[in-house]
């Protein structure tokens, strides 16, 4: 029995969306296109794949089975194309990389073209979001973590710690004054991440308790995402913790309380195992290793007033 390949690769994201109508979106077709494709696929196999019910798909039990192999066919090509890259005497492919959704569209976004100069056989997907993608199940391929791999079978390098420190425009400062203590921070408004923070960025928010006893200080304003945070810091709504990198970016903000540094993050370059041969691979990590140093991420002069 001979198989299409690319009905197989169909079928395999409808059973990992669990609905035509989803699978169909993300392959940018239409459904009854799709839903044909399958029906080709099960004639072909001799078999119903998937039951169709209100909710949803549930796969058959000849429907795990077809998974099953197709899984194994697409390790199988993996290792292979893996083994060709070694081969080659410089790195090529496409990287799907994954980070912070505010490091990713800001520091990172930055330095990724000069990357592709020095490598230009190399395409990079960048995926951006503050949760967690499956590496395990190829969801990308490498990621930018600020915290330490929850999977213990990742290959995890350290990167440079992220540090955070307090910041306002000048403008806010100009209106409402320069805090001198943190006993001060009670008398201006607090601008904070939203409390749908995931939990490795909980302590983003230190500033709400920074020397202050009971319940944490209350924000004027709350968003789920840093680099938003930075757009109302410079549009002076407030004083906000923010990291090192937003701050070098932005260039319009000032740090405030300079000896109060908050929460460090500690960062980490982080793959499968069955990547840790791959040259474009190693290629990324090596050049984030020489990139991300104080001198290109830590806070600089202007921020700090000078």
């Amino acid at each position: 029995m001979n198989l299409d390949w690319d009905k197989l690769r169909l079928f395999e994201l409808v059973a990992e969306s669990g609905s035509f109508t989803e699978a169909a979106r993300r392959l940018h077709m239409s459904q009854p296109a799709l839903s044909r494709q399958i029906g080709a696929l099960e004639e072909q196999v001799g078999a119903k794949l998937f039951h169709r019910h209100a909710r949803g798909l549930a796969m058959t039990h000849e429907g795990e089975q077809l998974r099953a192999a197709t899984h194994d066919m697409q390790d199988r090509l993996e290792h292979a194309r893996q083994a060709i890259d070694a081969s080659r005497d410089r790195p090529t492919g496409e990287i799907r990389l994954t980070t912070t959704v505010s490091f990713g569209s800001t520091w990172l976004a930055r330095q990724l073209g000069d990357f592709l100069d020095l490598y230009p056989d190399i395409t990079i997907s960048l995926h951006l979001t503050d949760l967690d993608v499956d590496l395990a199940k190829r969801e990308a391929d490498v990621a930018i973590r600020f915290h330490p791999p929850l999977q213990s079978e990742l290959v995890q390098k350290p990167l440079l710690p992220i540090r955070h420190f307090l910041c306002a425009s000048p403008d806010y400062l100009a209106r409402h004054g320069v805090p001198r203590s943190v006993e001060d921070l009670n008398r201006h408004r607090l601008i904070a991440y939203g409390d749908t923070a995931p939990d490795f960025l909980k302590g983003i928010n230190w500033a709400l308790e920074l020397g202050h006893e009971g319940h944490p200080r209350s924000p004027a304003l709350a968003i789920n995402n840093s680099h938003g945070v930075l757009q109302a810091v410079e549009a002076g709504a407030g004083i906000a913790a923010l990291p090192s990198y937003l701050i070098r970016f932005s260039g319009k903000v000032r740090v405030v309380l300079p000896e109060v540094e908050g929460a460090v993050f500690r960062t980490f370059f982080t793959y499968p195992v069955e990547l840790r041969r791959s040259l474009r691979v190693a290629a990324l990590r090596d050049f984030l290793v020489e990139r991300m140093t104080p001198a290109h991420l830590d806070i600089d002069r202007y921020a700090l007033g000078a």
